[in-house]
């Protein structure tokens, strides 16, 4: 009787502790939610993606480790920028113990290009009414400032979209591949829509806010940054590949700011700012060595030069550009220095347009970055006055006899007043001078001022008149 009782007894031991230990993995399966109280950073990126918007993020990661964040927004307004940028932000996004939010916003705002990728990446993607994203094909290859036409319509014939692939080079194949595995990868990562990633890249297309949020592109429509957070509020999340669930409702928010020198660097950084810097120190640099004493010049043209080198240093140089307009520069110096039929000059300034034009590398980019037409055509009129009046005029007061000091002396006309010898006084510019010569002189001879030491004048006679006595 009492084995009888005991089986039973065991039976339930054993479901009882098949139970529990259910419940311990169902536990441990599901995500952890981020402790409450965690605050919010959030940092703004506006215009082109660059160094700048690199440096701009990593400090706004950095800063949200060392707050405990549980979520980084990040408000976007983008029309692409440079590759090389764009995947550091990517790995530094998917490389965070943070999860991180993109919202396009305000509306009006845009997430194209470059934008497209940091959206698909973002572990929750967000926009404003009244924004878009998409456009994400690659910048084809070709002059800078003129754009080749879409794959498959070589001959500019709409008809023709659906060409097959052999009217496309083996390059832009490789480009335009490369870019849709690496936005199918993003939306494989994410759960978002892959056939659109590759319609976005494919075929340039676009998408609204309410259409995104329907193709399944970003997750949700938020009209502020109130409502993003809300709506964000217990998402389920994949964070260095752990399941998240966000507590954010009513988080503190904290805005990170870029510093001063994020600030000067996306100033500079700009194509057209670096190219006037560049030219403007080249040209504060040659005017100082030909008018030394100015200062000012050699000032400004040293502080130009160096911020525009270290623009250059970040942005994707084409070195064949760079040598055109430093060739450009060059001769038009030799046409102010050694004036002519202005071959030189014209030469410098052609060189000097094409530079600007291919200054920088339309293959780094997935926007048009390059100096624009009327900044080059400003420029090369600009040089074009600069060497022919400010230098020259500095090289023509280099020519021109000294009017002052000890050196006003030399070339002076005056009158022999008393000589004994080959010493005597003359009497030059309304005084009497000591002076000296190589060959006897007598009173009254005209004579010329060739050197002087201290007081004492060197003459000879005058080569300018016959008349030698009063």
């Amino acid at each position: 009787m009492a084995g009888r009782t005991a089986a039973p007894s065991y039976r339930n031991r054993a479901c009882g502790l098949v139970l529990l230990l259910a419940g311990a993995l169902a536990w441990g399966a599901a995500p952890a939610p981020a402790r409450p109280g965690r605050p919010v950073i959030t940092l703004e990126i506006r215009g082109a993606i660059g160094v700048a918007s690199v440096m701009q993020i990593n400090a706004a990661l950095d800063q949200a480790r060392k707050e405990q964040a549980a979520l980084v927004v990040m408000r976007l307004d983008t029309p692409g920028g440079l590759v090389a940028s764009t995947r550091e932000i990517i790995q530094a996004i998917i490389g965070s113990p943070i999860p991180v939010a993109v919202y396009v916003s305000p509306s009006g705002a845009r997430a194209a290009s470059a934008g497209t990728y940091i959206a698909y990446a973002a572990h929750v993607a967000a926009m404003a009414p009244g924004t878009h994203l998409g456009a994400a094909t690659p910048i084809q290859l070709g002059a800078p400032g003129v754009p080749g036409p879409p794959p498959g319509q070589r001959d500019g014939d709409p008809a023709k979209k659906d060409a097959p692939k052999g009217d496309q080079s083996t390059m832009e194949r490789k480009v335009l591949n490369d870019a849709i595995a690496y936005l199918r990868t993003l939306a494989q990562l994410r759960g978002r829509n892959v056939e659109w990633a590759e319609k976005a890249v494919r075929d340039a297309a676009t998408l609204t806010a309410e259409e995104a949020v329907k193709e399944r592109v970003v997750d949700f429509l938020a009209g502020d940054l109130a409502e993003l957070l809300d709506k964000a509020d217990g998402r389920r999340v994949s964070v260095a590949g752990a399941d998240y669930r966000l507590a954010i409702r009513g988080a503190k928010v904290i805005a990170v700011e870029p510093d001063w020198r994020v600030r000067a660097l996306g100033v500079i950084a700009d194509p057209n700012i670096a190219f006037i810097l560049l030219l403007a120190g080249i040209y504060g640099l040659l005017f100082e060595f030909w008018s030394p004493g100015a200062v000012v010049p050699g000032v400004i043209g040293g502080i130009s030069l160096l911020l525009a080198l270290a623009a250059l240093a970040v942005l994707p140089v084409n070195f064949a550009g760079l040598a055109l307009v430093l060739l450009g520069i060059a001769l038009m110096t030799v046409e102010a220095l050694t004036p002519g039929i202005g071959a030189l000059g014209i030469g410098g300034a052609v060189a000097l347009v094409a530079g600007g034009v291919f200054l920088f590398d339309p293959q780094a980019t997935d926007t048009a970055l390059r100096v624009a037409w009327p900044v080059i055509a400003v420029a090369a009129a600009a040089s074009a006055g600069f060497f022919l009046f400010a230098l020259g005029y500095a090289l023509r007061g280099r020519r021109r006899r000294v009017v002052s000091g000890s050196e006003e002396m030399i070339g002076m006309p005056g009158r022999v007043v008393a000589w004994d010898g080959l010493t005597g006084s003359v009497h030059v510019h309304g005084e009497d001078w000591g002076a000296r010569a190589e060959t006897p002189l007598a009173i009254g001879d005209a004579i010329r001022v060739v050197g002087r030491e201290g007081l004492t004048l060197t003459v000879r006679p005058s080569e300018t008149t016959g008349e030698s006595r009063v």
